[in-house]
């Protein structure tokens, strides 16, 4: 059996969440001082904005302490200037986040002009800032995994680049509106987006007059949502020098097995949300059909009917009542939210390949069945994390609904979805500034991102696991995820 091992980053990988707590807390007094120093010490940022978007709850300092290092890529220091002021805009400007408002807050007409400038036709690049974001919070916070997460920005009009009608299956209905994919990096208490990537059409890529007027770069190729979710990780930790660390996404509109064709290629373990429709070969020696392709429903319908040892409720079915007769006695028959069942399987496709080198052998991978709802499975999801134990991989799953709630709660009151300009460029750079006010709203503890975790977490790097740990597993979680074995 392949088994995955997380490599242990010797720089990161070892700290531990107590002393990432002890860093992102340090008292206000102390960073505020610190930044007053370089304040005056500095001139390139010594014109931080009128007194009006300063603040004195200790937001200040953190924007000072991220914003020094994150805008050192800008060749000139008016425009480090103006970063910092359009960083300072999103978090304290009224209503929406954009650049008239930003601009009210920071001076009127004459700043307006300035700022739509340095958003949309000056000449900065925004890879370098993305990647000096990314290490500043694997420093401060090392995540456990990285989301891929998509997000629909809804537009009133044609002429943002990207914007056209299109079915989004969470409202069941077709809106006006950008379709963009974003990396998260996500712990259990806290998630930052660090990386964005627009899809665009053949709307917008075969137009030669929309794309002159958006100024899309001539790399910009169309694809598939799940190719540009794929390309979007690949994009963040190409030259990152990031650690490796699970790659958590949905994928039930993908090609599965492209998809992890290039995520093996990328050295990337991964997490995938599967659609029932999958075709996988079972491994799992006990299984009534092992060897067999068949759905992953249809694995799922069978597995549900084989009891599996529990080790908290030996010999006893529901209610403590015994199984049917001829059922061996460890077998048992709950069902309700909180379940979760692992088959060790590979994809059936990757069976019907050619072997290329003496011993390649299809990958061993585990399909999970998920359901929090009595529904069963709600949520089916395949990996090549075939160490981690169940608690753990569900941990990861989790880690989708953190990015969810900071999209709502803090990321959108940053404005990520705000910017009102067409160009291509315009909007990278918004999502970016945006992305680094929503770090620093993380790291100045705003009231609704919850930062408290446990003293010890699953440290997700540790190359220590033993194989097979989550191979053939069902039991029923609850609500203490934390008990499974």
């Amino acid at each position: 059996m392949r088994s995955t091992i997380l490599r242990h980053d010797s720089a990161t990988g070892g700290t531990t969440t107590r002393t990432t707590t002890k860093a992102i807390t340090r008292t206000r007094t102390e960073t505020a001082t610190e930044a007053e120093r370089r304040t005056t010490d500095h001139g390139s940022v010594e014109c931080a904005g009128p007194q009006a978007a300063r603040r004195s709850d200790g937001r200040d300092a953190v924007v000072f302490e991220l914003c020094s290092g994150l805008f050192a890529s800008m060749p000139r220091t008016d425009q480090r200037v103006k970063a910092i002021h359009y960083v300072r805009g999103l978090l304290g400007a009224e209503g929406r986040k954009s650049i008239r408002n930003i601009a009210t807050l920071l001076g009127g007409d004459a700043a307006e002009q300035s700022l739509h400038h340095f958003i949309s036709s000056s000449t900065w690049d925004w890879t370098p800032v993305r990647r000096a974001l990314a290490q500043h919070i694997e420093r401060m916070a090392p995540p456990q995994a990285y989301v891929v997460h998509p997000m629909i920005i809804p537009k009133a009009g044609e002429t943002s680049v990207g914007v056209e009608r299109r079915f989004v299956p969470e409202l069941g209905q077709v809106i006006n509106a950008q379709q963009a994919v974003g990396v998260w990096a996500a712990a259990e208490d806290w998630s930052s987006p660090l990386h964005w990537r627009l899809h665009l059409t053949s709307r917008w890529l075969e137009d030669e007059n929309r794309r002159a007027q958006a100024s899309i770069p001539e790399s910009t190729v169309q694809e598939s949502l799940a190719q540009c979710s794929v390309e979007a990780y690949l994009g963040m930790i190409r030259g990152s020098g990031l650690p490796i660390r699970p790659l958590v996404m949905d994928a039930r509109n993908a090609d599965v097995l492209t998809t992890v064709h290039r995520l093996r290629a990328a050295g990337t373990p991964w997490l995938l949300r599967v659609d029932p429709s999958v075709r996988l070969t079972v491994l799992e020696p006990t299984f009534p059909r092992r060897g067999a392709s068949m759905t992953a429903q249809q694995i799922m319908s069978t597995a549900w009917h084989m009891r599996r040892p529990d080790p908290r409720r030996p010999g006893a079915g529901p209610a403590g009542q015994a199984g049917p007769p001829g059922q061996p006695a460890h077998l048992r028959a709950v069902r309700r939210p909180g379940s979760l069942v692992s088959i060790s399987a590979t994809l059936t496709a990757d069976t019907r390949r050619p072997v290329g080198r003496p011993g390649d052998r299809p990958e061993e991978l585990l399909l999970l069945g998920v359901t929090d709802t009595g529904q069963w499975p709600a949520e089916l999801w395949l990996t090549d994390l075939t160490a981690l134990r169940p608690a753990e991989l569900t941990q990861l799953i989790r880690l989708t609904h953190r990015v969810d709630r900071d999209l709502t709660e803090v990321a959108d009151q940053v404005g990520i979805r705000d910017f009102s300009g067409r160009s291509f460029n315009g909007w990278h750079r918004h999502a970016t500034l945006a992305s680094a006010a929503h770090a620093i709203a993380l790291l100045s503890g705003r009231p609704q991102v919850r930062r408290g975790v446990a003293d010890e977490p699953l440290d997700l790097t540790d190359p220590t696991y033993p194989e097979g740990r989550g191979r053939g597993y069902l039991t029923d979680l609850g609500d203490r995820p934390d008990l499974a074995s």
